[in-house]
């Protein structure tokens, strides 16, 4: 049933424009911070070869291409997840889906899902930039894949608290600025311990600290498990939420 959800859902991403159109603009804009990025190691090759142990094209050109799809992925992802639950509330189509024989983990998972291989198909696209250096240059393979993973760590979390945050309301756009404000909230947070005087909770807590520290090849299973479990929690959330709404329902 999971996957019969997901499938739905992916088709009706796939023929959505909005879908088709952030992803062809994402990859304009990656595309052209890689051929600039590029083009500035190719200008600091002399200065690089007087150097005695130069930094290599992973890190001046791979790495700031991977943070910069990070950015993006704040961006794109609350546009992608607005409509997964609450275009459902919106249509009505929501207590079809509440009254069908599924379980409230299975709505969700399936919702998820289908937006968790939405997100595969924007990370392999990703790789292909990088991965293409590998025709004129050698780069460290080992922190490619560990950039890749943050990433799609990354990408699963964003879309774990926009289904959430799209459960909560009827409106698309409301749930979109909420996710815009609380991946926001959760990337700047540790710009609170910069003085030294705030709790390490806050660095704990963001989502930036954790993806810089995998981006830089420092592969943490700590780090690993934050993302996890925010993405899981989320998700928690969202049956919950769907849990008590199939309840109000029952009740009326």
């Amino acid at each position: 049933m999971i996957a019969a959800i997901a499938g739905r859902e992916l088709r009706t991403l796939f023929f959505s424009p909005l879908a088709w159109s952030l992803a062809a603009v994402t990859q304009f804009l990656l595309a052209w911070i890689f051929l600039t990025q590029l083009d500035s190691y190719a200008q600091l090759q002399p200065q690089l070869a007087t150097l005695e142990s130069p930094p290599g094209v992973t890190e001046l050109v791979i790495s700031p291409l991977l943070d910069s799809a990070a950015l993006l992925t704040l961006l794109v992802m609350p546009l992608l997840s607005m409509r997964l639950l609450s275009e459902e509330y919106r249509s009505g189509t929501i207590d079809l889906l509440l009254s069908s024989p599924v379980s409230m983990t299975q709505i969700a998972l399936g919702k998820f899902t289908a937006l968790a291989t939405l997100q595969i198909a924007l990370v392999a696209l990703f790789s292909l930039m990088p991965l293409s250096l590998l025709v004129g240059t050698d780069i460290d393979l080992g922190r490619v894949a560990a950039g890749l993973l943050s990433l799609a760590l990354l990408l699963a979390a964003c879309a774990a608290v926009g289904l959430y945050l799209s459960s909560l309301t009827s409106q698309p756009t409301v749930a979109a600025v909420g996710t815009y404000g609380v991946l926001l909230f959760l990337w700047i947070i540790s710009a609170a311990t910069s003085g030294g005087e705030a709790s390490p909770l806050f660095h704990w807590l963001s989502l930036s600290s954790h993806f810089h520290r995998l981006l830089s090849g420092l592969v943490s299973t700590s780090d690993i498990a934050y993302f996890l479990l925010l993405t899981g929690f989320c998700l928690a959330l969202t049956i919950r939420r769907l849990d008590s709404r199939r309840s109000q329902g029952a009740a009326a």
